[in-house]
This record gives C-alpha cells, structure tokens and sequence, in this order.
C-alpha cells in the first residue's frame, strides 16, 4: 500500500454542534484518515497522510549498541530505514513474528522510519465529535503521544489516537549512529 495511492485531503462536512447559546448550528467540523493498527489486545490509529507502505515483516540488519525497541535497518529501495518495534517500546513482553506482524513504513517531516506492529486493521474516518481526551494519569504513564480515544461503532471500539512525529521523537526512536552520518545505500 503506497501513500500516493491513499492521499486524499481531510474531509469536512456539516455536523451539528451545539451553540454557547443553546441552540444547535451547523458547523463545517472536520475528519481524517486514521490507519489502525494492533498491538497486542489494543487497537491503535495515526493520521493516514504520514504512511508511506505497509510492508510484511523481514528481519532487520541489527545496530551494534541499539536499545531493544530499535530492531535495526533494512535497504528500500536505496534508502536506509531503521526498524522500530513498537511492542518492544510499549513493554509487550515476548513479541511474536508470525504472517500478520508488519512493518508500516512513516514518511515523518525529517526522516523515514518502519514500525512494527502485530497486525494493520483497516483505514477508517475519525470525526472530531468522536474524539475524547486522553484522561489523566500520574506521572508513572508517559502518554505525551496519545492525542486521544476515538469512539467508533456507537462506542463498541476504542481507538488510541497516536501523534507518530511526537512518538517518534524520542531520542530512542533513531538509531544515533543512523542518524548521525545520514546513512542511505548507493
């Protein structure tokens, strides 16, 4: 699945919204795009703009001296892209690699990085009347990357909306030496 073949603007249609003033008004509110993955028993969604491929499992070439998350690097097409299993990042202990596990490919604004995940559900339109925020927790959760809960299908399923840039952004999510000399294969 390439990017090129999803790109469609985010959709804004009427919606009614209540008025300060008692009253219901149409408002134009908007919707996205959210690819939804699994890991584990959670399902979880990031803004569709920001996937370049879906790509099915291939072990990675390791990087001496990595943090576990980071499972190395693979050669596409001419570009050298570090794997990131993000399993590993949120504790899921003993991740399996079977036919579903996958890497999702991310066209970040400085980089390009692969994660793995446990499977890839389906692309979905997630309306801003959907979202709730993320609740508060004490300072032993690190959530700074959950932008919110979706609720879709009358509230049957939950949807853990994940900033990818700012989950991305953990110094851990590149490996140094990757990052450092811009590697690409020639």
């Amino acid at each position: 699945m390439k990017a090129a073949a999803l790109t469609r603007p985010p959709m804004r249609a009427p919606h009614p919204v209540p008025n300060p003033a008692g009253g219901i008004e149409q408002e134009l509110a908007t919707s996205r795009e959210c690819l939804t993955f699994r890991l584990g028993a959670e399902e979880y969604g990031l803004d569709i703009m920001k996937v370049q491929e879906i790509r099915g499992y291939e072990e990675p070439t390791r990087i001496a001296g990595a943090p576990a998350d980071v499972k190395g690097v693979v050669d596409l097409r001419g570009v050298i892209v570090p794997i990131i299993d993000l399993r590993l990042r949120f504790g899921i202990e003993r991740p399996t690699y079977d036919s579903s596990t996958v890497t999702v490919v991310l066209n970040l604004s400085d980089r390009v990085v692969g994660m793995v995940v446990d499977s890839v559900s389906d692309v979905v339109d997630v309306h801003s009347s959907q979202i709730r925020p993320m609740p508060s927790f004490d300072a032993s959760v690190d959530a700074h990357f959950i932008t919110g809960i979706a609720t879709l299908d009358d509230a049957r399923r939950m949807l853990i909306l994940v900033d990818i840039d700012q989950l991305m952004t953990d110094s851990r999510a590149v490996p140094s030496a990757v990052a450092a000399q811009g590697l690409s294969a020639h």
